[in-house]
């Protein structure tokens, strides 16, 4: 099988079902990020319900991290990585 160069700027079937895959680890950092956004906006006068929701956002980044990495090759391979 030949290998065709693609130089067309955009993704390979590949390339799309892997960002699939890692959608809801992109989705849930993305909103960490809005959070963190949101903290350092409000300065010393952040919430305390704001710090909750940038720690349960922080805890859903991991728990969305591992199961992408699970879900990638199992967790062996993604802890020996």
């Amino acid at each position: 099988m030949d290998i065709v160069a693609r130089d067309d700027g955009e993704p390979t079937p590949a390339e799309l079902a892997s960002i699939e895959a890692e959608w809801p680890l992109i989705e849930v950092d993305l909103a960490l990020l809005d959070a963190e956004i949101a903290e350092v906006v409000a300065g010393p006068w952040g919430s305390a319900l704001a710090w909750r929701r940038y720690r349960r956002l922080a805890r859903q980044v991991l728990g969305a991290a591992q199961r992408t990495a699970v879900d990638a090759g199992g967790w062996d391979s993604a802890v020996a990585a």
